[in-house]
């Protein structure tokens, strides 16, 4: 985006035009309306203005790591149920040219796994699967080093399996043929 001396409104709108919809679409999958999701995004664009010399060019990271800490911040000011997309209703936010019950009924066991995982864990999985990050940003998302975003990574996959795993039908049970004992 250009060295830091040339952080002017130009570069301002060229980052807002470029990234704005990505931030959107990261408020979507945790807020519970459109509304939240784009006020979020405004207040991330406000700090990326005011700390326009910290941004660095590779900025999506940077500012999801923004909407990161912004939402936090609000969900421990208020103490109180947040207004979360909860993980079972992310389907709403598809494609509808992805739907057809064989679909449905894979998002829904991935769903239903994801919300048995740990925050962390769940929050790990949507960046790289979601949000399509690499782990080196999914890092710098969560300000952790590279080393660490992989193990957690590694481990959320891990349980993630593990979690779907539970959720298999068990094998069909066939009902054992007993004939009545007769009186010898």
């Amino acid at each position: 985006m250009g060295p830091p001396g040339e952080r002017d409104e130009g570069w301002f709108t060229r980052l807002y035009t470029a990234e704005y919809a990505q931030i959107v679409k990261y408020g979507l999958r945790r807020l519970a309306d459109a509304e939240a999701s784009a006020e979020l995004a405004q207040e991330v664009f406000v700090i990326a203005w005011r700390r326009r010399r910290e941004v660095p060019d590779r900025s999506l990271p940077w500012l999801y790591g923004v909407a990161r800490r912004l939402l936090a911040n609000q969900w421990r000011s208020r103490r109180a149920a947040p207004d979360v997309l909860p993980i079972t209703d992310a389907d709403l936010l598809l494609p509808s040219s992805s739907a057809g019950a064989d679909v449905t009924v894979g998002v829904a066991d991935v769903q239903a796994a994801l919300a048995a995982l740990s925050e962390l864990d769940q929050e790990i999985l949507r960046l790289i699967g979601w949000e399509e990050l690499t782990v080196s940003e999914a890092a710098k998302v969560l300000g952790c080093t590279r080393a660490t975003a992989a193990v957690r990574l590694h481990r959320a996959r891990r349980r993630l399996t593990g979690a779907m795993s539970d959720q298999a039908v068990p094998p069909a049970r066939h009902p054992v043929l007993s004939t009545p004992r007769r009186e010898l």
